[in-house]
């Protein structure tokens, strides 16, 4: 018999993409947990003190949704922030953040709630990446590091898990206009050394994003991934999105750094 219900945990729903695909699935009738470090009160989405970095928080939050349900169907991994700026000049405790956060923050939640999905010879891990995955960005080299791991990740552990009934996906954003880059942390420091290219490359970045993709379209897409029957293991957001991807792995490395180096760094 068909379940009457699922269950989701979204990762850092408090706002952008993350409160997005929350009001998404939750008007398709799923049942969502939001796990952020503040709450937004909106309607049925119930919130969940947690903090990505923190293997109990993560862990306790997991078994207050699992003691309350019985179950996880799905967990979609939206926690993440941006950082900006020369590798030379970021800061190691920063780049460390970055990948903690992103990468691993993802790790600590997919590690609370497998066991219980693979017990149940069912569930859907959907991991945000980002476009910058597959196209690392100068200036954004740690932030791009970090979704490049997401994807290695979730490639290795989709077919870690496929025999348990556990599917695994990432979704990969474009530029979104989003509360995202505001709270991006940025640093022009080294701009003299490196002829004021920090500073363009950073505004141009900046400028991207707040003429991009909408968070509620990104949160429907997302939204509609993690319902699908079977994923496929990428996914990029929009046309745009997916033919420059494409166009990267097709291209000679060097035509294509040349072509990153001229939109971003040069």
């Amino acid at each position: 018999m068909e379940e009457s219900y699922k269950v989701a945990v979204v990762t850092g729903g408090s706002s952008g993409i993350g409160r997005a695909t929350c009001e998404s699935l939750s008007e398709r009738g799923v049942k969502v947990y939001e796990f952020s470090r503040r709450d937004v009160p909106d309607g049925d989405i119930i919130h969940i003190s947690a903090d990505v970095t923190d293997e109990a928080s993560v862990g306790n939050a997991v078994k207050n949704v699992l003691e309350k349900e019985g179950k996880i169907d799905i967990l979609i991994n939206c926690a993440g922030f941006g950082i900006g700026g020369a590798v030379e000049f970021t800061d190691t405790e920063d780049a460390i953040r970055q990948l903690n956060v992103n990468f691993f923050g993802t790790v600590r939640c997919v590690k609370a709630v497998l066991p219980s999905m693979r017990e149940r010879g069912m569930g859907r891990i959907v991991n945000i990446s980002s476009v910058a995955a597959p196209i690392p960005i100068p200036f954004q080299a740690f932030y791009s590091a970090s979704k490049a791991a997401n994807n290695s990740y979730t490639g290795a552990l989709a077919n870690e898990v496929r025999p348990y009934g556990i599917s695994v996906c990432a979704v990969m954003p474009g530029d979104i206009a989003s509360g995202f880059t505001d709270a991006r942390k940025k640093t022009a420091e080294g701009d003299v050394e490196y002829n004021g290219r920090i500073s363009r490359s950073l505004s141009k970045m900046e400028a991207d994003e707040r003429g991009g993709m909408s968070p509620g379209i990104a949160g429907e897409y997302i939204a509609g991934v993690a319902l699908k029957k079977k994923v496929k293991t990428y996914y990029a957001i929009g046309f745009s999105y997916k033919f420059f991807c494409v166009l990267i792995r097709l291209l000679p490395c060097r035509i294509s750094s040349w072509l990153l180096y001229k939109i971003y760094a040069g």
